[in-house]
């Protein structure tokens, strides 16, 4: 691990934080196989397996937001109009963003709160995927039910993008729509000395889809994976994990990328998924039980602990929620 902690910021310092889904693969693939390096390759093969479908998901999901506008104006007014109504009463009538950046932002000088964000920020980009490494290794059950709900979530999201692609503030700024507004997601790094520790992740802004703003699958992801954990931890934690999207929630909008109503939609498609693909796995064991005549545990929640000797992938270390 320590080989591999030393070539991973190596890497990051010389290319570039690991935002895009397939190289983010390749560095958690190989964390894996540190964390295990006693086992046979063929446990190590398990894990591209399971995982090269959900890459391939992943960068056809990023492939195709480019589409999504089809050339047609995004929405904008209505965010604008919407944010306004929803915090107007605090902000003066403007929206979140402006009002964050005229309080918080100096373009002159980096705070503290800058580099911050640049990480919280970045965050989005592995840690969905890191959570689903763990959970791989310790409980495959768990890790199945853990996919279908971030697949279902980042569908869900795709789908809106083609039938309602919308702005970000800082597109509707360029636009005359709002007054200026600062897309300063990454500008963190430059204060820190890693002035190619974006790289990446700048490249995949210019590049991005300005029209997949709502819903905000930043805060959605963020939601997702605190709400997926939550049970398992004792509740004396569970304040400092859900400020975790609380605090996407700040970075997303003082840093001009999504509005307040982008982000409360992104709640609404997490607790969407977390219903409906709830309610399919019950139908799916009753429907399997009644085919097979016996009962069947709930799949991702509890499942026998297996022997010292399971590999990695294997449903192993689960324990009920209520006892963790």
């Amino acid at each position: 691990m320590t080989v591999w902690g030393i070539a991973f910021v190596a890497a990051w310092l010389a290319i570039g934080l690991p935002t895009d889904p397939a190289y983010a693969f390749l560095w958690i693939w190989a964390g894996t196989v540190a964390w295990n390096s006693a086992r046979p390759w063929r446990s190590h093969l398990r894990f591209a397996r399971d995982w090269i479908p959900v890459v391939l998901l992943l960068a056809a999901y990023n492939l195709s937001r480019g589409f999504a506008d089809n050339g047609a104006t995004p929405h904008a007014m209505e965010l604008i109009v919407a944010d306004r109504f929803l915090t107007g009463w605090v902000t003066g009538g403007e929206v979140p963003t402006i009002w964050l950046q005229q309080h918080l932002y100096d373009p002159d000088q980096v705070r503290w709160w800058d580099v911050l964000v640049s990480w919280i920020y970045f965050s989005h980009f592995v840690a969905t995927l890191a959570a689903a490494a763990v959970l791989w290794m310790r409980n495959r059950g768990r890790w199945i039910a853990y996919m279908s709900r971030w697949g279902f979530l980042c569908a869900a999201g795709l789908v809106t993008y083609f039938a309602y692609p919308a702005a970000p503030p800082w597109w509707a700024a360029q636009n005359g729509l709002l007054t200026e507004v600062a897309r300063i997601s990454t500008r963190g790094w430059k204060e820190i000395g890693m002035h190619g520790a974006g790289n990446l992740l700048n490249a995949g802004q210019i590049a991005s889809n300005p029209v997949a703003a709502m819903p905000s699958l930043h805060t959605a992801f963020a939601l997702f994976v605190v709400l997926f954990f939550l049970r398992s931890v004792r509740k004396r934690w569970w304040p400092l994990m859900l400020a975790y999207p609380l605090a996407m929630t700040f970075t997303l909008m003082y840093s001009g990328e999504h509005y307040l109503i982008d982000v409360l939609v992104g709640w609404a498609y997490v607790g969407m998924t977390f219903l409906v693909v709830g309610l399919a796995e019950r139908w799916w064991r009753a429907r399997r039980s009644r085919r097979d005549g016996t009962p069947t545990a709930v799949t991702g929640v509890t499942a026998p602990a297996a022997g010292p000797d399971a590999t990695p992938g294997a449903d192993r270390d689960a324990v009920p929620a209520e006892r963790r």
